[in-house]
């Protein structure tokens, strides 16, 4: 842990004194007035316990997956490879297509939900969709918690889906939508602060239930995903609706300026106001979002970076360890306790890099933290890759000291992704899409998302049995390659104002070319 944690100041330190390659110069920085207030401040925290529903739901999954009194009730073909079946490979103890439907489930259908969520949003504001997000995940977990056999316990993880596919849509959107445009990017990262919060509460449950006589345990860890449910549910009563999505749906001004009046705590708000009416006029010629965002290379840019960003999150291998830490410790040799210990000592160190995360985004910039988070992640891989190949093989054990090891390079990998595609990766596809996309934009993000992580969650163990070792170097071939291409495609969008995003794609040197051409064309 105190390696993880002096990696950090490491990564920080290189962040604040050295630029993760050139950074697009673009003159539009700016800010409105305004200061913090606590009615934003609780209003995001509210909103922000969207994040800790899918963190929770992460981490529970992983948990409950390496029990044997679950596994006995709904998997019992799992516990009689590892009891039953000495020359099976340590790899591949796990490898049930039934356990990874269980887990991949939740986001089969939080894709479907998701892009519900994005004309519900758009229709109906972002307070219901949040609402509704709450809502479901409560049913899912008291379903889950209840189940008696498989199909109860998957109809739960759908259940579950759809609220976290309305949650995972609007929540991020809501925060960047109502924090001061200075610190967007620390708001914002609100989401996956309270996301890792959650696969924490999830490690820390699984711990304290594993113990419980009787072998009903896995039960409580299911039942407790009510327990930010709740929050986000009742809370969602006495959120503001965003000043953007009443100009958008209501076309009423003065209230909107009221309530920016209100969340900035000062009564000069007239330039944030016009030009939130600006750039709700422009989204007024657009009748089609989704066809002109699918279609049009004004938006190109956009498309590309909502398809691509939420791709390369999910190629970081971060399912790896977030949806399978317990088990891959059970792999290398480690007891069920010990496995679920190791899984709150990784959620520990990524909540403390997600609290650096929140202070360094507005100061470094997005794309800082791209680059020193990946080359932190794959380092950490490829040790990992090498101690297993060389140590473990397919049915020796790693020695304590070994062991200890991969656990620290896992809190270092841990800490790498959580100060860099972990918030980041959700922050910028929120705030690069104009207005007149921005719902189906950030609902193609967050259904890619779904998707990428299905086909991850569905294959992940297959591909441990298949690779072994060799899974590590896999994906930290992966992120060299997002490293790059941030790099090369992302401008930086710090401290630019949401209503001026569009024009950092003019500015280029790549994109400026696919966007003039766009705006050559007709609609």
């Amino acid at each position: 842990v105190w390696s993880a944690n002096a990696s950090i100041s490491l990564s920080l330190f290189y962040c604040l004194t050295m630029a993760g390659g050139p950074a697009i110069s673009v003159s539009l920085n700016g800010h409105y007035n305004g200061k913090i207030t606590w009615f934003v401040v609780a209003s995001c925290v509210v909103a922000a316990m969207g994040g800790a529903i899918f963190g929770y739901d992460i981490g529970v999954s992983g948990g409950v997956t390496s029990m044997e009194p679950f596994l006995k009730k709904f998997f019992s073909g799992v516990v009689t490879k590892m009891k039953q079946d000495p020359k099976i490979s340590n790899y591949c103890k796990f490898d049930s297509q039934l356990l990874t439907l269980f887990t991949s489930s939740l986001y089969f259908a939080g894709l479907f939900a998701s892009l519900l969520a994005s004309t519900a949003t758009k229709i109906f504001g972002r307070k219901l969709s949040i609402l509704i997000g709450g809502i479901t995940v409560l049913a899912g977990s008291a379903l889950g918690g209840a189940a008696l056999n498989v199909y109860m316990l998957i109809l739960g993880r759908i259940l579950l889906g759809i609220g976290v596919g309305f949650a995972n849509q609007v929540v991020p959107m809501y925060l960047v939508e109502i924090a001061p445009s200075k610190y967007r990017g620390a708001f914002n990262n609100g989401f996956h602060l309270s996301l890792t919060f959650g696969i924490l509460l999830a490690s820390c449950v699984n711990f304290g239930t594993e113990k419980i006589k009787g072998g009903w345990g896995w039960r409580v860890s299911i039942a407790l995903t009510a327990s930010p449910a709740l929050i986000i549910t009742l809370g969602s009563f006495f959120l503001p609706e965003t000043p953007s999505s009443l100009i958008e749906r209501d076309h009423d001004h003065r209230k909107a300026e009221l309530l920016l009046q209100k969340i900035r705590g000062t009564s000069d708000v007239q330039e944030e106001l016009n030009d939130l009416i600006e750039a709700s006029s422009i989204s007024k010629t657009t009748d089609h979002p989704l066809r002109d965002l699918l279609l049009h290379s004004k938006y190109r840019p956009q498309l590309v970076m909502s398809v691509a960003i939420p791709f390369f999150q999910q190629m970081t291998g971060i399912n790896v360890v977030g949806f399978y830490a317990p088990v891959l410790f059970r792999t290398i040799g480690l007891g069920e306790s010990a496995s679920l210990l190791s899984a709150v000592v990784i959620g520990v160190v990524s909540m403390a890099a997600d609290a650096v995360a929140i202070i360094a985004v507005d100061r470094c910039g997005r794309r800082r933290l791209f680059f020193w988070g990946g080359v932190q992640m794959i380092m950490s891989f490829i040790v990992v890759g090498i101690i297993l190949a060389v140590k473990l093989g397919d049915h020796g054990t790693l020695s304590a000291v070994y062991a200890f090891v991969v656990l620290i390079l896992l809190c270092s990998y841990s800490v790498g992704f959580s100060y860099s595609w972990g918030p980041v990766g959700w922050l910028v596809p929120s705030e690069i899409f104009q207005l007149e996309i921005r719902s189906a934009a950030q609902g193609i993000t967050v259904g890619m998302s779904f998707i990428f992580t299905f086909v991850i969650a569905q294959t992940l163990l297959a591909m441990l049995c298949h690779f072994k070792a060799g899974i590590f170097f896999f994906f930290a071939g992966w992120i060299a390659l997002m490293t790059g291409f941030v790099h090369l495609f992302l401008p930086e969008t710090k401290n630019v104002p949401l209503e001026k995003i569009g024009l950092l794609w003019k500015e280029h040197w790549f994109w400026h070319r696919v966007v003039r051409v766009g705006e050559d064309e007709k609609l």
